[in-house]
């Protein structure tokens, strides 16, 4: 990965109201398809076991949580302690942080093998992320769709189809107003890996 050329910051979709900021194409098609295929190879992937309402479920996804040796994560029912960075994960922090001048400590990486893997509604909002987090949303492979409503809500407010090299930015207090899902897709048949970006904080 060529460091800094590689990502493209500029001209954003601004959208809810400057909640949400959309670098549809921040990597090119040749280099997000070469982290798709590091990331794959290099990430130990798992399928975890969450309690949701007091009932076990296997998680509906492969995923991995990464990151500094104090990046402590609990959701679910569940404490997460870090794997250590690997090559390409430590790259890209590296690089999505210093250009969206701020820190990151830790990823939580989602493989979701075709459309009928899925993300259930929520909110980044347990109290390791702090009062405001930002979140940094990077997408490669297979193009997805990414829900969102209004917090208390039922109603869908917003689709936005997620395609390889997209970079989603969750900007403070987002989540304080909004959920977001990305729904099953029986059309879908290839795999897709997301990095969601964070600073845990306590």
């Amino acid at each position: 990965m060529d460091q800094d050329s590689s990502l493209d910051l500029t001209q954003p979709q601004i959208l809810l109201d400057g909640d949400l900021l959309l670098y549809p194409q921040a990597f090119a098609p040749s280099v997000a398809l070469q982290l798709f295929q590091q990331l794959q190879q290099e990430i130990l992937w798992q399928q975890e076991t969450l309690t949701i309402y007091g009932k076990q479920h296997s998680c509906p996804r492969l995923q991995s949580w990464i990151g500094s040796p104090e990046a402590i994560y609990r959701y679910s029912g569940k404490t997460f302690r870090p794997d250590p960075w690997t090559p390409t994960t430590s790259a890209l922090n590296a690089l999505i942080s210093k250009c969206l001048q701020h820190p990151f400590n830790s990823l939580l990486a989602n493989l979701y093998r075709d459309g009928q893997d899925s993300m259930g509604w929520h909110s980044d909002n347990e109290p390791e992320l702090g009062a405001e987090p930002v979140i940094a949303s990077l997408s490669l492979g297979a193009t997805r769709d990414f829900s969102l409503r209004r917090v208390g809500e039922t109603r869908q407010h917003l689709s936005i189809a997620l395609s390889s090299g997209s970079l989603l930015i969750m900007k403070a207090g987002m989540q304080n107003r909004w959920q977001h899902a990305l729904p099953k897709r029986r059309n879908i048949h290839s795999p897709r890996i997301n990095l969601t970006f964070r600073q845990i904080v306590s």
